[in-house]
Order: C-alpha cells, then sequence, then structure tokens
C-alpha cells in the first residue's frame, strides 16, 4: 500500500535550560548553565492512507503538536524519518508547502484589523492560485460554512466561532491533500463544534484529503475518526481501531433503569454488575454480548418504568488509556 504519511522511528528532544530563582540563581546561569533534556517525542512510528482521518490524542504535553509542527516542516526532527505525500517535510520544498495546511486553535493566520477576505486575497497570491479556481473555492467554502455574512468585517469584530471558520476557509483555499487540525473547535460552543465538525467531514468527502486531528473534546474524535493514535510521554501507546478500543477498556454496556417501585441492589444484581442503585433509580453494567438476555430477563422479572442501553462514555475510555491501566498496543499488534 502506498501511503500518504510516514513516519518512522521519529524522535525530537530539546535542550531546556534550568535556573534556580534569585539573584544568586540568576548569577550562576550566567556563568554556569544547567541543562535538561526532555524528549517530547520519542521513537514514533505510524503510517496513514490517503484519504483517512486519525485521531491523534494524549495528554497536555504528550508530544502532539510536536509531531504535527514536524511533519508541516515547522521543526527539524532529532531522529528518526518522516515523509508526507513523499515529500521531506523540514526541506520545506514550494512544492509541498501548497499541499498542506496546519490549523492549530489558539493560533491565527487572519490580519487582526482587516476584513477575512483580504487574508483570502494574500493566499490566493501565496498559493498561485488560478482566479477561476480561488473563486470555485471559495463559493464552495461560503456554502459549508457560510462566510458570507463575515468573510467582509474586520476580524477583530468577530465572534470566536466566525473568526475559526474563516481561519479554516483561509487555510483551505488552496485545497491541501493533507491537512493537520490541532484544537480546531477549542474555545468553542458545542453548536459551532457540531458545525466545524460537519465542515471537516465534508471537506474529506469531497476532496479525499488525509487529516490528523487532535482535540481534546471527544466528540470531535468519536463523529470523525474511526482509527485513533494515542501518544503519551512522546512514546506511541496505542494505534488502532477507536471502537476496538473501547470493547477492549469497557467489555460492557450500560443499562439505567427506572423501576416503578423501590428495588434492592441484592435482587438487581443477578442480571449485572450494579453500579448504583437509590430509590427508584438504578445503573448496571452488563457484559456487551449478553446485554440482550439480561435486559430481557430483567423486564420480565423487575417491574420496570423505562429502561435505556448506553455506551461507556469515551472520556473515561481514554482517561483509562492516559493514566496507563491499558496495555500497549500498535497497528502491528493488531
Amino acid at each position: 500500500m502506498t501511503y500518504q504519511i510516514e513516519v518512522d522511528h521519529l524522535s525530537k528532544h530539546y535542550q531546556v535550560h534550568e535556573k534556580e530563582p534569585g539573584l544568586r540563581g540568576s548569577l550562576r546561569s550566567f556563568f554556569a548553565r544547567k541543562y535538561h533534556a526532555v524528549k517530547a517525542v520519542d521513537d514514533v512510528s505510524f503510517c496513514i492512507a490517503p484519504g483517512e482521518m486519525v485521531g491523534f490524542l494524549g495528554p497536555n504535553g504528550a508530544g502532539k503538536t510536536t509531531t504535527l509542527k514536524v511533519l508541516s516542516g515547522l521543526l527539524y526532527p532529532t531522529g528518526g524519518r518522516a515523509t508526507v505525500m513523499g515529500f521531506t517535510p523540514h526541506k520545506r520544498e514550494t512544492a509541498y508547502l501548497k499541499q498542506f495546511t496546519l490549523v492549530m486553535g489558539q493560533k491565527q493566520q487572519l490580519m487582526w484589523d482587516l476584513p477575512a477576505i483580504e487574508t483570502f486575497l494574500v493566499n490566493q497570491a501565496i498559493y498561485e492560485i488560478p482566479r477561476d479556481q480561488y473563486t470555485a473555492t471559495l463559493q464552495e467554502l461560503d456554502d459549508l460554512l457560510d462566510l458570507t455574512p463575515v468573510m467582509k468585517k474586520q476580524v477583530r469584530k468577530l465572534s470566536l466561532g466566525e473568526r475559526m471558520k474563516c481561519e479554516l476557509a483561509a487555510a483551505l483555499l488552496h485545497r491541501p491533500k493533507v491537512l493537520f487540525l490541532d484544537e480546531p473547535t477549542i474555545g468553542l460552543d458545542v453548536t459551532m463544534q457540531a458545525r466545524i465538525r460537519e465542515f471537516v467531514a465534508a471537506y474529506n468527502h469531497r476532496h479525499g484529503a488525509t487529516i490528523i486531528l487532535t482535540s481534546h473534546y471527544m466528540a470531535d474524535v468519536t463523529a470523525l475518526c474511526e482509527r485513533i493514535i494515542v501518544i503519551d510521554k512522546g512514546h506511541l501507546f496505542y494505534d488502532g481501531n477507536f471502537r476496538a478500543l473501547i470493547e477492549r477498556v469497557a467489555p460492557y454496556k450500560i443499562i439505567k433503569l427506572q423501576l416503578q417501585e423501590p428495588t434492592p441492589a441484592e435482587a438487581l444484581s443477578q442480571f449485572g454488575h450494579v453500579e448504583s442503585c437509590e430509590g427508584l433509580t438504578a445503573v448496571l453494567h452488563v457484559p456487551r454480548a449478553q446485554a440482550t438476555e439480561s435486559a430481557a430477563r430483567l423486564l420480565s422479572q423487575v417491574k420496570v418504568e423505562d429502561v435505556t442501553f448506553e455506551e461507556p462514555p469515551v472520556e473515561d475510555i481514554i482517561r483509562e488509556v492516559f493514566a496507563g491501566r491499558v496495555e500497549r498496543q500498535t497497528a502491528h499488534d493488531v
């Protein structure tokens, strides 16, 4: 298989200056600096196929943004190899720079005192986008993001959600084949988060773009990505199917009950593990394979007003992974 992105034993290490507090510490630092090594990315390997959308997860400081910066050519790797579309990112070849984009939710490229349309025109010139293509792409982005009401306003007068829409449009005017999205929905309200997710999915469907998405909002990942890569302390921890990880970490379903009359937890324990039982409400964990059978027996033997099935919260699953309570697994192990 030909991969769009290949990362082979990639590492990025830093020497960080340490300084003791006070004047004495400043003087010591001036004459004899102390450093310690930080392994932001350490021996990470993965491959991503053309058109694939992959969630790139990890706690703060795990190495996600550093990896994306290496893949974007902003950082030179300490060791290993990375290629994107056959290019070596840190060589910063013009042909490569015209085929990818990096969107960081906490950074902006829009000119603060000018309307967003001015940045669009600047990007048209930078990427040498033919006028017909620019017009067609801007119309497409307008249809998807509803840009008309906002792109002629000064950027500083836009809301965060409106600004994020314009940021995405500016980054995609040259129709990149690879998207690195670093927290694109950070700080947005629930409605705008959903709009951005719908847009990313539509762009992937229309153009077959390869996408790496980092986000602390699990709804972004569950809505867009079948595969996730989990990195922690610079090391690759998990690479595989998101659903398989959920079933592996939480091999149960949650049954929430609204009872017609108080029922002891002991009476409910025959149907599954009783997570809670208070008054007329109860929560049970039942093995996935036995969920239907357990629910049928429960409904026939217990007076139930209402019953709902739920998956374990994705946040809890990822928390288990981050806490190191899940064995390391990569795509090679699946």
